[in-house]
């Protein structure tokens, strides 16, 4: 378990300690397997990463050991390794690592992270995301399937509001869909035109989709999770390894790849298989900048026609100026 390899990354020279340990148990990969997998999709995560304050999800025993977020940089984070500064909701600030080539993944892999969690800003203008994040969450008696449809209506509400979406496997049951964005709206004018696309989506589809944020609310539905676009949320990257047992990946999907993919296809193992014969298909979305003024103008009309206000932060977050009260509904009605 001493052993230590050196393995070259473009330019960089990346040491990986006891690239032997096993990593999952029940597929029997190690940490030399991990490493060589964020190789085989170097440009893709980077990609997704870019200039990205970027916490850290680690498991430095594997998946069946103890594990954190580390959000602050490492103390021995190599000088060629940018980082950036955020403020937290609490005003306190942190200085993230902010990948910008393989070189980054790869040492960061070699401190047990598997999954990466980017803010969805760039490092030179932390204040403006840059993408618009919808994490489509199947609740208990949904899954996968349900969430699969409900991200099918999803781009059309997109396309209406003149967006368009960029679908992966969330690597578990749900489906993310991101949306870049000018980098021109605070991060409360985002998660208010998040709120507006889901309330749009659970118009249309009242009896699976829910907006809810108390899970007692919720129901056997999918549940569209504004609060990933709240300041200091973040949603894993595309390519990042999750931490389950049979090693799944966030995959890119085109559009019309979802009805036939499914997410227990994509893992440590198939991935570069796939990276390797089709690339990046979510490469082309830093060529675009969609503007929000179309999901604004819905979120000010729900407001105005339908009383449609804000909706609750989590539970560590600072209260919000017109945010509802933060109380679950069935303690709030035993108050009463």
């Amino acid at each position: 378990m001493g052993e230590t390899l050196e393995l070259t990354v473009g330019e960089r020279t990346v040491r990986l300690s006891n690239p032997d340990k096993v990593y999952f148990p029940e597929r029997g990969f190690t940490k030399l397997d991990v490493a060589r997998y964020y190789l085989a999709v170097g440009d893709g995560i980077v990609r997704a990463l870019r200039d990205r304050p970027t916490t850290l999800e680690r498991y430095p025993d594997g998946v069946t050991g103890e594990w954190f977020f580390q959000k602050r940089a490492p103390k021995n984070v190599p000088d060629w390794l940018p980082t950036g500064r955020i403020a937290f909701p609490s005003g306190r600030y942190a200085d993230e690592i902010c990948p910008t080539e393989p070189a980054a993944v790869v040492w960061a892999a070699n401190l047990g992270c598997l999954t990466f969690h980017p803010w969805p800003v760039r490092r030179d203008d932390t204040e403006h995301p840059d993408e618009l994040r919808i994490d489509l969450d199947p609740q208990p008696g949904t899954d996968y399937e349900d969430a699969l449809r409900a991200a099918k209506e999803l781009r059309v509400v997109l396309e209406e509001l003149g967006l368009r979406g960029w679908p992966k496997t969330s690597g578990g049951r749900g489906i993310h869909v991101f949306v870049p964005i000018a980098p021109r709206w605070t991060f409360v004018q985002v998660r208010r035109s998040a709120i507006a696309v889901a309330r749009e989506l659970e118009r249309r589809a009242p009896e699976r989709v829910t907006t809810s944020w108390w899970k007692e609310e919720r129901g056997a539905k999918v549940f569209v999770d504004y609060n990933q676009t709240a300041r200091d949320r973040t949603i894993a990257s595309a390519y990042s390894v999750r931490p389950f047992a049979h090693a799944p990946v966030s995959a890119p999907l085109r559009w019309e790849e979802l009805d036939d993919a499914r997410p227990r296809d994509f893992d440590l193992a198939t991935m570069p298989v796939r990276y390797a014969d089709e690339g990046d298909v979510h490469a082309d979305m830093d060529e675009h900048a969609f503007g929000l003024e179309s999901a604004l103008e819905l979120a000010a009309r729900d407001e105005r026609e339908h009383g449609l206000g804000d909706l609750p932060y989590p539970p560590e977050h600072p209260k919000m100026r017109g945010e509802p009260k933060r109380v679950q509904p069935s303690r709030a009605k035993a108050e009463e």
